[in-house]
């Protein structure tokens, strides 16, 4: 199983670092092209909205490939769209860049996502799930800290490297993964379970949870400017620190979720993250309390992911692939929507950056609240005329 999941992982990983990276070079990226530091963030913004709204008509429109050519081919516009990028000059130019990218990315994850539940054994599911994402966590961990250190020399050189690793796991996709078929679904169907009363207020935790991470993650690099110094090999180390966190997270919520009531796991993540949300402005005022604090954030918002994927799955084992595609929407129009709130908040509310995670908590200690709102009501129906499940050549000959 593991030969199938890698290549899945390893397309995860450049589609994190490609989206995580941007935040660790936005003051070189917005004196580059000549902007405000809260613009070059809506990069990020731009990036993840776009992504949110293309994916299911995307995935609509590729429904009726197996997923090893799907992805294949949203590696292709990804590679492109990141190379495109590297060779941006002007603003408006690597903001047509960027949306391509993000059409691209749109596929990846969710496509990622299900064949990794398809091809899983029931009671390693959520193992297989984390795995697949850890490519996401450990982009973190790596893709960043390293794409900044690569980016300290010019930006553009992070980008050809992302489109670099874009190539590398198409190869690894074409040559490692078995054709995995999928029924064909239109853009209605894909949204239909949203009638569903549960799977919107599930995905409202995922969008708000990631509102209040990226409304001080995407202006991570000015936010620690206290703490570093402006030395970038500091936050390089910083991030990585973080990344570790957020890899060690989803580890452990793998096992967690097998193991544990997936909405008590997320329950004390949420609690853990306002809290440490809250002492930002505190534990950022030097290097040494910003290394733990980093730790700590970090594994909060490696836990998420999981166990709101494996809530999910768990209203309709066999509308996993529609369901973990809105999930990634969710997410990325939280990522959006933290984004430009955090830039909002700078320009308009006159918040420093390292006292984002003051809104950020707030923000989070609301996704809290209304998690447990979903927590107490009852129990979620199967979802009404579901998606069969998804199969592998091996399984049609079984």
């Amino acid at each position: 199983m593991l030969k199938r999941l890698f290549p899945l992982a390893l397309a995860t990983f450049a589609v994190g670092t490609d989206g995580y990276v941007i935040a660790g070079l936005l003051p070189s990226i917005a004196t580059d092209l000549g902007v405000s530091t809260p613009a070059a963030g809506q990069l990020v913004t731009v990036f993840a909205l776009v992504l949110a709204l293309s994916a299911p008509v995307m995935g609509a429109l590729t429904s009726s490939l197996d997923r090893r050519a799907a992805l294949l081919i949203a590696l292709g516009v990804f590679v492109v769209g990141n190379a495109a990028t590297a060779l941006g000059t002007g603003y408006g130019m690597v903001m047509a860049a960027r949306v391509v990218t993000a059409i691209g990315a749109g596929i990846i994850t969710s496509a990622a996502s299900s064949t990794a539940a398809a091809v899983a054994p029931p009671e390693r599911r959520g193992r297989a799930l984390a795995f697949v994402l850890g490519g996401l966590t450990l982009a973190t961990a790596l893709g960043l800290p390293l794409g900044t250190l690569i980016g300290r020399a010019d930006w553009h050189l992070t980008l050809w490297a992302v489109a670099g690793i874009g190539l590398l796991a198409a190869l690894g996709i074409a040559v490692g993964l078995p054709p995995v078929t999928l029924p064909a679904a239109s853009l209605p169907e894909r949204l239909r379970p949203l009638k569903q009363g549960h799977v919107p207020a599930l995905l409202a935790v995922t969008a708000l949870a990631f509102l209040g991470t990226y409304t001080l993650y995407t202006y991570i690099g000015p936010a620690l400017q206290q703490a570093t110094g402006g030395n970038e090999t500091l936050l390089s180390l910083i991030l990585l620190l973080w990344g570790v966190g957020t890899l060690a997270g989803n580890i452990i919520a793998g096992r967690l979720v097998d193991r544990l009531v997936p909405a008590r796991v997320l329950t004390g993540t949420l609690a853990l993250a306002a809290l440490s949300l809250a002492l930002t402005p505190l534990a950022t005022r030097a290097l040494a309390p910003t290394l733990a604090w980093a730790v700590i954030w970090g594994v909060t918002v490696g836990v998420i992911v999981v166990p709101q994927q494996h809530r999910l799955i768990a209203l309709s084992p066999a509308a996993a692939p529609v369901l973990l595609g809105l999930n990634s929407s969710a997410l990325y129009i939280g990522v959006a929507l933290g984004g430009g709130f955090g830039g909002l908040a700078q320009e308009w509310l006159g918040f420093a950056p390292a006292q984002l995670g003051l809104p950020a908590a707030g923000i989070t200690v609301l996704t809290l609240l209304w998690h447990l709102g979903t927590t107490r009501s009852p129990a979620a129906p199967v979802l009404a005329t579901p998606i069969p499940a998804p199969a592998t050549p091996e399984q049609s000959k079984a």
